[in-house]
């Protein structure tokens, strides 16, 4: 008998007491591994995610987070050809498993980055900007997002065993939230093997991750408010899981990625002889092959202009015919067996609704053509491609997941609208065309109804990752049917698992709670140039008020000489003077920020490094030939850089003139030393 898959569960690994049930090899039939998790705690796990893990993922900044991520990611790359040579059980080609395992480190090193990039060296987060709520500035308003002290759990289909655990563990582990993990059983032992390596490596801290290998059980009877459940699968399935009491009346938020009718549609403008027309037939042919069709973002519809059905069906049948079917340790086969022999008979079935209202006009619904493997044992499935007679229903309603697509024809952009629509909401569409209008009208029509469009011409097509691609920064979900969930999406992901909070207070206490300078709060001015400060030494309030600086008609004549900005406003003074915002000359407003940077800066070498941009520039108040100005400048947020010997300085700038107006109002950024000596 072969290995019983083990559990990941409070800190152990956990071994069911029975036999367990057979997992097969999808080509050979083999048993690979069994699966049970009968007398598995699963209130034990919770509460060990709750009261271990939780509290140690929240202590750490989100940065430091992010360099979890990246450790895990290059951790699980450098083992990753005993993923490649047990993926292979699963029927994935290596192609296959190149978009499974690398697609799921990439996730990794994706959130890795824009942890670091995007998040704060901090445990919570700012949504948009100050809300000022009282008229004398004393009382003010800031959302802000923290992390939610629950647990995440993850139920994940068997297509994707690696890619699936780790682009929803990104965001989550990112958001402060521990992770229980319950893969699709038929191939669960490739996720098992994913878990071990991240628990034996020890990158990760104690019950931040825990694994569930078999029946998940009574897990959702024990979540409450603050947890989460993000599920892929089927509609039913899904139903079961809205209809659950703790969904329905305890707090628990439940995300789903369901059935998903994606389309493709070729564009009225394209024609055979078009580069479109191509690219169209290649990459249907590629999401139908992919995975042998198991992806919940192929394409099911395949939407054509009706003069053109008949052709798009010869050219997909002419490349299908090339498509070798097999065994995937063959390196001469395009596309593998579906994960099991029961997942095959499902798509049959699938098909035998489909044909109801379609004909098949390519491929052989009972067999396939092996270019080697065993027919009885392996999951095998020739590729199918179906032609809808008119007003047929059943392509909008059946999902085949598996590598079948069927022909729909079009009269009109409305029509192929009204068609895609009739999926009832979907995950991805694309449209090839190379007409700008086209592409706009078919968009926005398409964009209530599904979660990405993918627009193709062939502009893109070197570049483009394909229909069928979920990317870690774009989102991952859809609407409708397709189960209203978003689990990618970058940092919107993130800040999905997080709680947003409206907090309400004066501008001191709204600096202290989150650790950023409110206008309005105290300043702290000090005999020290704050750009003598190392980030050790600098504090949030740190301020520097300026000299004055009159701007005179010759700096202003000067810049525009300079620099070749002769704009009228300051070169013309008639036509200056007709100008109803200005009435006459006025400085350029770089040159008020340039004059700005010789008030504030100090020119020795010291601990800024550099300044490496300006956010939120604002021109408020023109400046005119003889107005003096000034500048006040306050650190505003101070941001170390874990992986560098230097960080992020955010500073408040408001430059004034002599009646106290505000001019120009913005942020400075620089770069910091943590540590100086002069």
């Amino acid at each position: 008998m072969s290995t019983l898959l083990e559990s990941y569960a409070a800190g152990r690994w956990f071994r069911a007491a029975d036999d367990g049930a057979p997992l097969l090899d999808a080509a050979t039939g083999d048993e690979v591994a069994r699966i049970s998790s009968r007398g598995l705690d699963v209130a034990a796990m919770v509460r060990h995610a709750r009261e271990t893990g939780g509290p140690a993922l929240r202590s750490l900044t989100f940065h430091e987070r992010a360099a979890l991520l990246k450790a895990l990611a290059k951790h699980l790359s450098a083992a990753k050809d005993e993923l490649y040579a047990l993926s292979v059980r699963t029927g994935a080609t290596e192609r296959d498993t190149w978009v499974d395992v690398d697609g799921g480190f990439g996730t990794l090193f994706s959130y890795a980055s824009k942890g670091v990039r995007e998040l704060p060296n901090d445990t919570i987060v700012l949504d948009g900007g100050l809300e000022r709520l009282g008229k004398g500035g004393t009382f003010a308003g800031q959302h802000i997002h923290t992390s939610r002290p629950g647990v995440a759990v993850q139920i994940n289909a068997f297509n994707f065993p690696v890619w699936g655990m780790l682009e929803k563990l990104a965001p989550a582990f990112l958001a402060g939230l521990p992770t229980i993990v319950k893969p699709g059983s038929q191939t669960a032992y490739l996720t098992e093997l994913v878990v071990r390596r991240i628990i034996e490596s020890g990158i990760l801290p104690e019950g931040t991750l825990q694994l569930i290998a078999g029946s998940a059980g009574n897990l959702l009877d024990e979540l409450t408010v603050h947890d989460s459940v993000a599920f892929t699968g089927s509609a039913h399935t899904a139903g079961i899981l809205r209809r659950h009491p703790n969904v329905l009346d305890g707090g628990v938020v439940l995300g789903v990625e369901a059935d998903s009718l994606n389309c493709s549609i070729l564009g009225p403008d394209v024609r055979p002889d078009d580069p479109e027309f191509d690219l169209f037939i290649k990459g249907v042919v590629a999401e139908m092959t992919s995975k042998a069709g198991q992806k919940c973002t192929a394409i099911r519809r395949v939407l054509v202009p009706e003069n053109l059905a008949g052709q798009v069906a010869e050219a997909l049948a002419a490349r299908l015919a090339k498509v070798t079917v097999g065994d995937p340790r063959n390196p001469g086969v395009r596309m593998g067996p579906l994960a099991s022999l029961g997942q095959r008979d499902e798509v049959r079935k699938a098909v035998e609704a489909l044909r109801a209202s379609a004909e098949v006009v390519f491929g052989d619904p009972g067999g396939a053509a092996l270019l080697d493997g065993d027919a009885e044992r392996g999951a095998f499935m020739t590729p199918l491609v179906l032609r809808a007679r008119p007003g047929a229903t059943e392509p909008h309603d059946v999902e085949p997941f598996g590598p079948v697509s069927t022909v729909l024809a079009y009269d009109g952009i409305e029509s192929a609208l009204a068609l895609a629509a009739r999926g009832k909401g979907s995950l991805v569409a694309s449209v090839v065309t190379h007409d700008p209008q086209v592409a706009r009208s078919v968009v926005l029509g398409l964009a209530p109804w599904h979660g990405r469009v993918l627009v193709l011409d062939r502009d893109d097509a070197k570049e483009s990752t394909g229909h069928g691609s979920p990317l870690p920064v774009l989102v991952h979900g859809g609407p409708g049917r397709a189960g209203g969930g978003e689990e990618l999406g970058g940092v919107r992901a993130v800040l999905h698992h997080m709680q947003r909070t409206a907090v309400q207070a004066s501008p001191d206490q709204l600096t202290a709670i989150t650790g950023r300078w409110t206008t309005g709060a105290a300043r702290a001015a000090s005999g020290v140039h704050p750009f003598r400060k190392s980030l050790a030494e600098l504090r949030i309030g740190d301020t520097i008020a300026s000299e004055k600086r009159t701007v005179s008609l010759a700096d202003i004549d000067h810049f525009a000489e300079f620099t070749g900005d002769t704009f009228y406003a300051h070169t013309d003074p008639e036509a200056a003077a007709r100008n109803p915002l200005f009435g006459g000359i006025v400085a350029h407003g770089y040159l008020v920020v340039s004059l700005a940077a010789g008030l504030f800066v100090d020119p020795a070498p010291g601990p800024v490094l550099a300044n490496f941009g300006v956010d939120a520039l604002r021109f408020l108040t023109p400046v005119k030939a003889g107005d003096t100005i000034d500048v006040t400048l306050t650190v505003k947020q101070i941001t170390p850089r874990t992986n560098a010997d230097y960080g992020e300085v955010r500073w408040d700038a408001v430059v004034t003139n002599q009646e106290g107006l505000p001019v120009a109002t913005y942020d400075v950024l620089t770069l910091v030393a943590k540590t100086w000596e002069d």
